[in-house]
């Protein structure tokens, strides 16, 4: 079996809703009718600005049914709309910056300690690449414990658990910081690589002309209790996508700056956590 796009935004959207829907917490109807109304606005607008024809208009009534009809609306979502709600969810915190999560998080993975390896198949594709650092509380304190969780695509640009043949938690695991709060991981260094594009959201990128690529990048989780939970992508530097990521999720504090050892690449890189709010 080969990976593709409806089978991946399938897994994606069956995930979001185990994982996601059943946390939700209900909106206020007033809040529900600001929002709805200004997007609505904001789609009106466009339409008379461009007059937009009626075979615009069902251009987009058919893209939308397709988009559903794939399972890409995580992705579609993730890739084009996630970075501004991120950036305005977190932008009162002062530790570590954040990005998006993306589609292809799975909680659970297999804990590894302060320093381990993620599991990863015999003779995985892929530089090795050992990553060192220290979580802290943002006033200073290690912060000893604290759970970061790990994920990436393979070299081949798939997620374990999104496509066939893959182990269930490759390239996936869960370390825990030590008693000054450092962790050392052993994983190998991802590749770039393009979203789906023989689905929805690549009818949309090719009717654009838009590129489909992301850079590489590690995904993470950084939690401790009495913190704000951390979401981030770490990248690497002389991407050629950095720069025009599809899902504008890069930031400069986020790129890494490995060194090679002979043997791969070592990278130090940690995280200082905000507390929590009162």
């Amino acid at each position: 079996m080969t990976a593709t796009a409806a089978a991946s935004g399938a897994s994606a959207t069956e995930r979001f809703k185990s994982d996601k829907l059943a946390d939700r917490i209900g909106t206020p109807k007033e809040r529900v009718s600001l929002l709805a109304r200004e997007v609505l606005d904001a789609v009106h607008g466009t339409i008379r600005r461009h007059k937009v024809t009626y075979d615009e208009y069902n251009a987009l009534k058919a893209w939308l049914i397709s988009v559903g009809e794939d399972g890409e609306w995580p992705l579609f979502l993730d890739v084009w709309v996630e970075h501004v709600v991120e950036e305005v969810a977190t932008e009162h915190r002062k530790g570590n910056k954040g990005t998006i999560e993306g589609p292809y998080y799975v909680p659970g993975a297999p804990e590894q300690g302060a320093r381990g390896t993620v599991p990863m198949r015999e003779n995985e594709p892929g530089t090795p690449l050992v990553w060192t650092g220290r979580v802290t509380s943002t006033g200073g304190p290690a912060l000893p414990g604290a759970k970061i969780e790990l994920w990436h695509a393979d070299a081949d640009g798939f997620y374990s658990q999104f496509a066939p043949g893959i182990p269930e938690w490759n390239l996936r695991a869960t370390f825990t910081a030590g008693a000054d709060g450092e962790f050392e991981i052993h994983t190998i260094r991802p590749a770039p690589y393009q979203i789906p594009t023989d689905g929805a959201c690549g009818k949309l990128i090719a009717a654009a002309g838009w590129h489909a690529w992301r850079p590489a990048h590690l995904h993470v989780k950084v939690s401790a209790p009495g913190h704000e939970l951390l979401t981030a992508q770490l990248y690497f530097p002389g991407d050629a996508h950095n720069d025009d990521d599809i899902a504008s999720a890069v930031k400069p504090e986020l790129v890494l700056s490995p060194q090679s050892d002979g043997h791969g690449e070592t990278v130090e890189y940690g995280f200082a956590l905000d507390p929590v709010r009162s």
